[in-house]
């Protein structure tokens, strides 16, 4: 049963007029007469319509004293989210040194100011991240030409049956690039050049004066913090959430990070000997992992004299093996001071689309100092307010009257202590009691900058007269999500250096409007923020920050993984399909990514039961293709309304809501049935039949009925419409191109690297 919205007071005219008839006799017996010609019954009538007016304006309660009264509720709007990313500072004109650069630095997209998160020690070199492609199907002769290669150098004849493995190297790039799954590489591995910069040149075009150079840079990283930065390609659309006590999901595996091993020196045993490289691993600290979401690693360099490459490596053999990759510029192979190999543990896949040097994460938040606020009055809840919003959460240091001690930011006030302190007078004497030192206190809400003082017996009141000031940070919401290379300029970076963002930035949200707001009210007091009802993981949900949710549909008691169980089978997991409202990769068949479901967990995990176990994931789209054949009427655009049916069936089938043709999302469980694409698409204006329609999922063949199970939802991989009949659902395969098989790989054996032929 909905809750009805109670009116202060429902009495109306006659109900207070009889009231107060009634009252006579009790309060003034001697008044004996109540006909309508008494005076005294028509003054009672005048107030009774007079307080029928009053009941009814007060039942009316004006916008602003609902509002007022509904913040009495503690129930304040959802704040702005900053947003987070990725910048590489290096040093490409400045001294042949390492800066150092502390924390908190402001960087800048245009307008729109970010601050590092950390410090770090800006390396003066450049770095290149390469790895191993496998050349899939190369040319017999080229096969042939690499294995008498191979018999030559090892002096014994090519053994038959074995195989060598081509590879080419390539530059990883950036985001939106190929993305590199290291499973899939040769050597399961990522490596990065440290290079010489491009602009520090030897005295002389000299071997030894080329080492020379080398040999100052070593110097100069030797002992030093190496930061990569690592961004993996985050197209899972699962998250689990196990119930507390039943122990953390399993680890991803780790990455291992290495450096040639140069211990014993840097020259490799002598033929016939094994020549395999050695690799030492490197100590390195990461707050995140890597391989599930951005971030940071601090790797550790050795002493200079350890970073070094092989002296006397063969020409046959760079690039061969575990050896690093063999690079085909020679300007770049020049500059090589030593090599990083970044390996997954066990050959397990891990994709990345982008890798770089001197990386640190920046948030999205200008600073404000110092900031002078109303002074102080002395009387209880005294209110102020910053002037710039949204305020970024537990930023907030406060002063009063010059102290070197800040007041302290509380979530509640009621956890405060009193300002003068006593003892509990509950306890008996000579008990000794805790006394409360949360007094110098104050709560923010970081939508609306309002700062709240407590009434002396609830946290201490700021004094009369008393100078306050705040120093906090704010941010611009959704604003801050800026596209790759946006990121540009610093004012404080010293000479010669430069920032720049490789990716976008991410998790950057607006705050929640008033009407939005005032829409959660009476669901929050059912709810309290608990994870309880199927309507309570709806309403919270779409409150997360960070987010934008387009659709959302709960399945109670499913656990996703227990298939073909239906709904209902499973005590104690909830199961969350999300849609996010846009997604630039699959605009009709948006997926949500790690970001998005790693910002939902975040904010759900605390608000659930200890026993519910919570997955979060995408839908499962199922492509199909449909032809359909249409007759227009006489005086309409064949083009137009040909394509007004393709849109009325593309929303019809979308997932997201699409107006009145598709109110909620294709429901789950709801099959496709090619007699209810031609009933949507005889309604469109100006359709005067439709000749027919074929409808299929994949690569089958035509079926009249295409049924969606479990998560599924329909993707139209492909749609035709055309007059007169049909087009053969093949045909719109190859119009619009099927989808491809997997490809399987061979065993391979020895790494070997392709020069390719120039002319």
């Amino acid at each position: 049963m909905p809750l009805q919205i109670p009116t202060i007071d429902d009495r109306r005219y006659q109900d207070l007029l009889d009231e107060a008839l009634a009252r006579i006799p009790i309060h003034n017996p001697e008044w004996t007469n109540f006909n309508k010609s008494d005076p005294g019954v028509t003054l009672i009538e005048v107030f009774a319509f007079l307080t029928e007016s009053l009941l009814y304006r007060a039942n009316q309660i004006p916008e602003r004293n609902r509002r007022k009264f509904l913040s009495l509720l503690g129930v304040p709007l959802q704040p702005a989210s900053s947003a987070r990313g990725l910048v590489t500072v290096m040093n490409e004109r400045g001294p042949l040194r390492t800066i150092t650069l502390n924390g908190d630095l402001e960087v800048r997209a245009g307008q729109v100011p970010f601050r590092t998160e950390a410090g770090l020690d800006v390396l003066p070199i450049e770095a290149q991240v390469y790895y191993k492609r496998k050349l899939t199907n190369p040319d017999q002769k080229v096969k042939d030409y690499y294995k008498l290669l191979y018999a030559s150098y090892t002096g014994q004849p090519f053994v038959e049956g074995t195989d060598l493995e081509l590879y080419e190297t390539v530059p990883l790039r950036g985001a939106g690039s190929e993305v590199v799954d290291l499973a899939n590489t040769v050597g399961n591995s990522l490596w990065i050049a440290l290079l010489v910069r491009t602009g520090d040149k030897p005295a002389e075009n000299t071997e030894t004066s080329r080492e020379e150079l080398r040999q100052r840079v070593r110097d100069e990283l030797g002992g030093k913090t190496l930061n990569v930065g690592m961004v993996p390609f985050l197209d899972k659309v699962t998250k689990q959430l196990s119930a507390r006590g039943q122990g953390d999901p399993a680890a991803a595996p780790s990455l291992v990070y290495e450096i040639p091993d140069m211990r014993d020196g840097d020259l490799l045993p002598d033929l016939p000997l094994s020549r395999d490289p050695k690799y030492r691993v490197l100590e390195t600290s990461a707050p995140t992992d890597i391989v599930n979401g951005p971030g940071v690693v601090q790797i550790t360099l050795p002493e200079a004299s350890q970073l070094k490459m092989w002296s006397n490596l063969d020409p046959l053999e760079m690039g061969a093996g575990d050896f690093p990759p063999a690079l085909e510029e020679t300007n770049v192979q020049s500059r090589v001071i030593t090599w990083l190999r970044v390996r997954s543990s066990n050959g397990i896949s891990a994709r990345f689309v982008w890798a770089g040097a001197n990386t640190v994460f920046v948030a999205q938040r200008a600073h404000v100092s110092n900031e002078v606020l109303p002074s102080g009055t002395g009387e209880p809840d005294q209110v102020a307010g910053l002037s710039r919003t949204p305020v970024v959460p537990k930023s907030v240091r406060l002063t009063v009257n010059g102290e070197t001690r800040p007041w302290e930011e509380i979530d509640d006030l009621l956890s405060a202590g009193p300002e003068v302190p006593g003892d509990d007078l509950r306890q008996p004497p000579g008990m000794l009691t805790s006394r409360n030192l949360l007094v110098e206190v104050f709560t923010v809400n970081p939508e609306s900058g309002e700062i709240k003082f407590g009434d002396g017996f609830r946290g201490k009141r700021p004094p009369a007269g008393a100078i306050m000031r705040a120093s906090y940070d704010y941010g611009v919401g959704r604003a801050g999500n800026v596209g790759p290379e946006s990121i540009n300029s610093s004012p404080a970076l010293p000479a010669g250096l430069k920032v720049a963002n490789p990716v976008r930035t991410w998790n950057g949200a607006d705050a929640e409007t008033i009407d939005e707001g005032e829409k959660q009210i009476t669901r929050y007091l059912q709810h309290r923020d608990r994870l309880v009802t199927a309507s309570d993981f709806e309403t919270i949900a779409r409150r997360t920050p960070g987010v934008d949710l387009g659709r959302i549909e709960i399945l109670p008691a499913y656990n996703p993984e227990l298939k073909p169980n239906p709904p209902g089978n499973a005590p104690g997991a909830v199961t969350l399909i999300v849609i996010p409202r846009f997604d630039s990769v699959q605009p009709n068949a948006p997926m949500p990514d790690r970001f998005f479901l790693d910002a939902m967990c975040q904010y759900l995990d605390p608000r659930r039961l200890v026993t519910t176990e919570l997955f979060l994931r995408g839908p499962n789209y199922i492509e199909i293709w449909v032809s359909i054949g249409i007759n227009v009427r006489a005086g309409f655009s064949i083009a137009q309304i040909r394509e007004a049916v393709k849109q009325e069936l593309l929303d019809f089938l979308s997932p997201l809501p699409k107006g009145a043709v598709n109110p909620t999302g294709w429901k789950l469980g709801k099959p496709v049935v090619d007699i209810e694409l031609v009933a949507v698409a005889s309604r469109v204006q100006g359709v005067e039949s439709v000749s027919g329609v074929k409808i299929a999922l994949g690569k089958m063949a035509v079926q009249s009925q295409i049924p969606m199970t479990g998560l599924d939802l329909p993707l139209v991989a492909g749609i035709s419409v055309v007059m007169g009949d049909p087009l053969d659902i093949d045909q719109v395969r190859g119009q619009m191109g099927a989808p491809s098989g997997d490809t399987g790989g061979k065993k391979k054996i020895v790494p070997v690297p392709v020069v390719p032929e120039t002319c």
